[in-house]
């Protein structure tokens, strides 16, 4: 199976978390530790340079965008399946993401994420030319990114329009926003392109409702989810694996399968909420990630490139509250039995 038919078919693609020292240097041999992490626990893709490895990577810090790229992909290659699809975040303005979609081309990736992240308040007209743009380059990824995270809402004809683009070849729904995600669905539902986009869920918050719904179109059709593109997947990956092939039991039919789900369900949206921050507005969704990894080991500490991005008050324990009330969502000992090869 080649890259994108894994991509088409349905996957977990965790979002790569970035790996620093406590001097804010990137961390390559954590950084490769979490791609074998990924590997080796069934991922069958991986997306760098995303929201959760620091948009800052692409501004601030944009020294870091090629190493950081090309370390996932220089490992992923090496040490993965020939199958496995790799995603590149590109943001900012159209030139901007156009060259951040080269770059990836040139290393190996086989799609970009077109985050709407750094294009201030362009009309949608203005975003689809962007989005036309990038596909010039590499295969896009549509990106429907929470407003708290620096997305915005689209219309539902937006998302129609851009399935309508001969280069989109999926779309990532994450607006944490069930009328939004509707939105999103009929649109692409309408366009004459519809069975060539694949739809992934990006809604941490309701990841199991996501990928066993079946979306009815008046026109007898349907609409599924056919895999994630996750930040919460960046942890817990084995489970994240497990979870997806419930899922395909259910929609199946599978009853025992669909019990399953039923027990993971409630937990899992109670976890994302503790390491995603939703009390505090997710200020602290990229440190929480960190904090998961760092108890695994696999990270170091929760160091961000901003110095202001760090846990909110009283996140720590809540944290500490759905470690101890969900066991059964962690894989700590999977990562025990790896983590010294992974970091060799």
């Amino acid at each position: 199976m080649a890259p994108l038919e894994t991509f088409a078919a349905g996957t977990v693609i965790p979002a790569m978390p970035l790996a620093l020292t406590e001097e804010l240097s990137f961390d390559e041999r954590r950084q490769r530790a979490l791609v074998r992490y990924y590997l080796a626990a069934g991922a069958g893709g991986l997306a760098a340079a995303v929201h959760s490895t620091q948009f800052a990577i692409h501004t601030t810090h944009a020294d870091l965008l090629r190493p950081v790229l090309e370390l996932v992909a220089d490992t992923a290659r090496k040490e993965g399946s020939p199958d496995l699809v790799l995603v590149a975040g590109v943001v900012g303005e159209t030139d901007q993401a156009v060259a951040e979609a080269e770059l990836a081309a040139s290393l190996g990736y086989d799609a970009v994420l077109l985050a709407p992240y750094g294009v201030g308040d362009r009309s949608e007209d203005a975003l689809l030319d962007r989005a036309r743009k990038v596909g010039d380059v590499l295969p896009v990824i549509g990106f429907a990114l929470q407003p708290a995270v620096g997305g915005r809402r689209h219309s539902r004809g937006y998302w129609t329009r851009l399935a309508d683009i001969p280069s989109v070849l999926g779309v990532k729904a994450a607006p944490f926003d069930r009328y939004a995600t509707l939105d999103i669905v009929s649109g692409l539902a309408a366009s004459s392109r519809r069975d060539a986009v694949t739809l992934y869920t990006g809604n941490d918050d309701h990841i199991v409702g996501d990928l066993v719904a079946s979306f009815a179109h008046a026109d007898g059709s349907s609409t599924r989810f056919a895999g994630g593109l996750l930040g919460q997947w960046s942890v817990w990956t084995r489970g994240a694996v497990e979870t997806l092939e419930l899922a395909r039991l259910a929609r199946d039919g599978d009853h025992a399968a669909r019990l399953a789900l039923d027990g993971i369900d409630g937990p899992l949206t109670d976890a994302n909420g503790a390491i995603f921050d939703a009390a505090g507005g997710f200020a602290g969704c990229i440190p929480g990630i960190h904090e998961v990894l760092r108890r695994q080991g696999l990270l170091a500490g929760t160091w961000c490139l901003d110095p202001h991005e760090r846990l909110s008050p009283g996140q720590l324990d809540e944290i500490d509250r759905i470690w101890a009330a969900h066991p059964q969502l962690r894989d700590d000992d999977f990562v025990a039995a790896h983590l010294d090869e992974w970091l060799a």
